[in-house]
């Protein structure tokens, strides 16, 4: 599994800058392989990668720490990221042969959020209402939920939906034990503005260059051997 993200640090003279971050991991089963149930996975981390830059900078390391893995030599690899555009140009580029996922929390909210005039009140009818649409995006029923959005006005709002639908075939994805969520690398987000955005933290770039690939190797427990390697 490969995911990416972003995250905003404040670097001196610059104001705020995306950080780039990418995440490669093994998916892990939760259930026996005999199970006749639909398996839960879960993904054990392997490598965190970060870069303080545009896309030309970051695509090429996280291309070499992929290779460096054993990425693309894996027999079934995913994808599994929000919506953002510039993750997916990634994905096909570099890494056509892995299987690409719109994390399913991120529809959900797309739902809750873009759609406001089709949501019913009072709130425990909203409530059911998202548990329906849920269920429509977790059965693969999306064709007639996005004709009822365009008839109802709301074109625009479906236009996510139909840009993903590939990749919002999240029974399918559950039943060959792919992961639907991309908590993994959001939380790797999380991690490293521990460390690079705290409250008052402004950075100058050479300082935060220096420390991204530092937090990287804490986070993945690969720090000593590095240290090590580098002596």
């Amino acid at each position: 599994m490969l995911s990416m993200d972003g995250g905003m640090v404040n670097i001196r003279q610059e104001g705020w800058k995306e950080l780039k971050v990418g995440l490669i991991g093994n998916v892990v089963s939760d259930d026996p392989p005999d199970s006749s149930v639909i398996p839960e996975v879960h993904t054990v981390p392997l490598v965190y990668t970060a870069v303080l830059g545009d896309l030309e900078v970051f695509t090429p390391v996280l291309v070499r720490t992929a290779l460096a893995h054993g990425f693309f030599e894996a027999a079934q690899s995913s994808i599994p990221a929000d919506g953002a555009a510039w993750i997916w140009g990634i994905a096909d580029r570099h890494f056509p042969q892995s299987t690409q996922i719109v994390d399913c929390y991120h529809a959900q909210q797309h739902f809750s959020r873009g759609c406001p005039s089709s949501v019913p009140r009072p709130a425990v009818q909203a409530a059911a209402w998202l548990q329906a649409q849920t269920e429509v995006l977790f059965e693969g029923l999306l064709a007639s939920r996005l004709a009822d959005l365009n008839q109802a006005g709301l074109s625009e709002f479906a236009h996510y939906f139909q840009t993903h639908q590939a990749r919002m075939r999240y029974l399918d994805f559950q039943e060959a034990g792919l992961p639907i969520g991309s908590g993994s690398v959001e939380s790797e987000v999380k991690q490293f503005k521990q460390r690079l955005a705290g409250p008052g933290m402004r950075w100058s770039r050479p300082g935060a260059e220096r420390m991204i690939p530092i937090r990287a190797a804490v986070l993945d427990h690969s720090f000593d051997a590095r240290w090590a390697n580098a002596a």
